[in-house]
C-alpha cells in the first residue's frame, strides 16, 4: 500500500525527531521551518524536500502535520495569503500536534471542512527521545472517519494513540493534563523552598513525602532539581506559562473560573519575569527559594498587597 506524502511544519526538538522517525519508516516528506539548518538535516537524510510556502506544502502533501509553539503561529500558517487553507484540497488532513486553544482548533477545522479537508488535533505526551523512536502518547480527536484514515500513520509515531471524540477534545485534554502537571511541579518546588527556610532537610522531606500518596513522577523531577541539582524535565517555564494561559482561556470560554490554575499561572509568569523562562519547570524552585515578603516581590509573584 502506498504511504501518504507527509507535509511537516515545525522541526524543533519534538518535530525534528518525529520527522526522523517518519523518514526511517519510509515516508516521503515535504518540510518547512524557519531554521534552515533543521530543514537541511531532513533533506540530507533523503526522500524529502523543502516547501516554498505553507500553500506549496499543503498542495504537495496528503497529510499536513504541525508541531508549532502557539495557536497564533498555527493560525498565521493556516490563514496567510500563501497558507495551508489556500493550498489544501478535498480529502487531505491537517494534524495539529502542538498545544493549542480548543476554540481556535475548532474554528480552523470548520474552515478546512468547507474545502473538503479534515482536521485532527493530536497533542503529544512524552519526550523527544520517544518521538525519535515512535513511542509518543498521542491524544487525538476529530471526525471518527478522519481519525481512522490517519491512524495507521499515528501508530507509526505513537506507542499509545488515544481517540477522544470531537475536534478540540485532544487539546482540551492536553491543557487539563498540563494544568495538573505544572501545578504539581509548582507546589512541590515551593514545598522544598519553604522546607529550606524552615530548616527542614529537603532530601528528608522527599523521603517522607514520597512514601505516601503524594508521590508522583513530577515529584521526582522536582526532587532531582531541588535536592540533587539535576534539571531533567525537558519542558521550559516559558512553555508551561503559555499552556497555563491557554488553560485559563479555555476555562473562560467554558464560562467558569479556575482559581487554582490562576495561582499556578501567576507563579509561572513571575518566574518568567525574573528571567527563568528558558529553564526547565522544576527550576522554578530557584524563584521560590529567593521569594520574600516585601511588596515588590509580592507584586512580582502576582499576590495582592494591602
Amino acid at each position: 500500500m502506498t504511504k501518504p506524502v507527509i507535509g511537516f511544519i515545525g522541526l524543533g526538538l519534538m518535530g525534528g525527531n518525529m520527522v526522523e522517525n517518519l523518514q526511517e519508516r519510509g515516508f516521503e516528506l515535504v518540510v518547512m521551518d524557519l531554521n534552515q539548518d533543521a530543514v537541511k538535516a531532513v533533506i540530507d537524510r533523503g526522500n524529502a524536500r523543502a516547501a516554498a510556502s505553507a500553500r506549496d506544502l499543503a498542495q504537495a502533501s496528503d497529510i499536513v502535520m504541525l508541531c508549532l509553539t502557539t495557536s497564533d503561529v498555527v493560525e498565521r500558517l493556516v490563514y496567510g495569503e500563501d497558507g495551508i487553507l489556500a493550498g489544501i484540497g478535498a480529502g487531505k488532513v491537517v494534524i495539529d500536534f502542538g498545544t493549542s486553544i480548543p476554540a481556535s482548533t475548532r474554528k480552523i477545522g470548520a474552515d478546512l471542512a468547507a474545502k473538503g479537508a479534515g482536521m485532527i488535533d493530536a497533542p503529544l505526551g512524552r519526550t523527544p527521545a520517544h518521538a525519535r523512536d515512535g513511542l509518543l502518547n498521542i491524544m487525538a480527536a476529530g471526525d471518527k472517519a478522519t481519525f481512522d484514515k490517519v491512524k495507521p500513520v499515528l501508530d507509526e509515531q505513537g506507542e499509545n494513540v488515544f481517540y477522544l471524540g470531537a475536534l478540540g477534545a485532544g487539546h482540551t485534554t492536553k491543557l487539563i493534563n498540563n494544568f495538573m502537571g505544572m501545578t504539581t511541579v509548582c507546589t512541590m518546588s515551593q514545598a522544598f523552598a519553604v522546607a529550606d527556610r524552615a530548616g527542614v532537610d529537603r532530601a528528608q522531606l522527599y523521603e517522607i513525602m514520597s512514601t505516601g500518596p503524594s508521590n508522583s513522577p513530577f515529584m521526582v523531577f522536582c526532587k532531582n532539581y531541588a535536592v540533587d541539582g539535576v534539571s531533567d524535565l525537558g519542558f521550559s517555564i516559558n512553555n508551561a506559562n503559555k499552556d497555563l494561559g491557554y488553560f485559563l482561556k479555555m476555562a473562560e470560554d467554558l464560562g467558569t473560573r479556575a482559581e487554582i490554575a490562576e495561582g499556578t499561572s501567576n507563579n509561572l509568569a513571575a518566574a518568567v519575569a525574573a528571567g527563568l523562562g528558558e529553564g526547565n519547570v522544576p527550576e522554578i524552585f530557584d524563584f521560590f527559594l529567593k521569594l520574600g515578603t516585601g511588596p515588590d516581590q509580592a507584586e512580582a509573584a502576582g499576590r495582592k498587597t494591602a
